[in-house]
């Protein structure tokens, strides 16, 4: 029986029992836990160093309230990017590929933003929804379009990372049928296809990475207007 490109995104069972806990819990494990000694080892040193680096960058524009979601944005990166790069690994399942985990991860910080705003401060959140100075004929069509682009950021936050992971994993089997199936019938073409998709691979990687930061960038950018 034939074998589908999309079927390396279903989600895992064994059993009847869905992995996808299994899966989202794993990246966890894998961080080194810090010590209290002065001197630590080069992993941890190098984590501290790309935590505090990335914090800084992304906490450098908010005031001190936007402060408090530094835990949870720099969670959420290094837990994106663990789990994007674990799913370039063979015979392995990559859960940010699905739709419903990154509107569920996109969602309910996006509303958290939205209801900081309206409560702290009510008429300039509000004031987004019509810009300064636009002619009274135009105001209601602006109030729906501007309300439209509010409520659709959370699905365009995870579609963007769905569609580029998809995209990533699915040229990526497309490269290696192709070196596998050229193997025998003609090597030279074949090591062509296999320096493709190395190349190939070092992008995804590049990827991974970016469409991570850019996932919590873009989650800094919606607080940043919040608070």
């Amino acid at each position: 029986m034939a074998v589908s490109l999309f079927d390396q995104f279903m989600s895992p069972t064994y059993l009847g029992i869905p992995l996808l806990a299994i899966a989202l819990t794993l990246p966890w494990v894998l961080f080194p836990t810090p010590s209290a000694r002065w001197l630590n080892n080069r992993l941890l040193t190098l984590q501290s160093w790309f935590i505090n680096r990335f914090t800084q960058q992304l906490l450098t524009p908010l005031n001190m309230n936007g402060h408090k979601w530094a835990l949870i944005l720099t969670s959420l990166m290094a837990f994106l990017i663990t789990l994007n790069i674990l799913g370039l690994l063979p015979y392995t399942f990559t859960p940010t590929t699905q739709l419903s985990l990154n509107l569920g991860l996109a969602f309910p910080l996006w509303l958290a933003t939205v209801l900081i705003g309206l409560r702290n401060q009510p008429t300039a959140a509000l004031g987004h929804l019509l810009p300064e100075g636009t002619p009274t004929p135009l105001i209601p069509i602006l109030i729906v379009i501007e309300t439209i682009s509010l409520l659709i950021r959370p699905l365009a936050l995870g579609v963007r990372l769905t569609a580029n992971l998809t995209a990533g994993h699915l040229l990526m089997q497309l490269t290696s049928t192709a070196t596998f199936a050229l193997l025998f019938t003609s090597p030279a073409v074949s090591l062509l296809t296999m320096i493709l998709l190395f190349m190939l691979t070092l992008l995804e990687v590049a990827v991974a990475m970016i469409q991570a930061y850019v996932f919590v960038l873009l989650r800094s950018l919606y607080l940043q207007e919040n608070v």
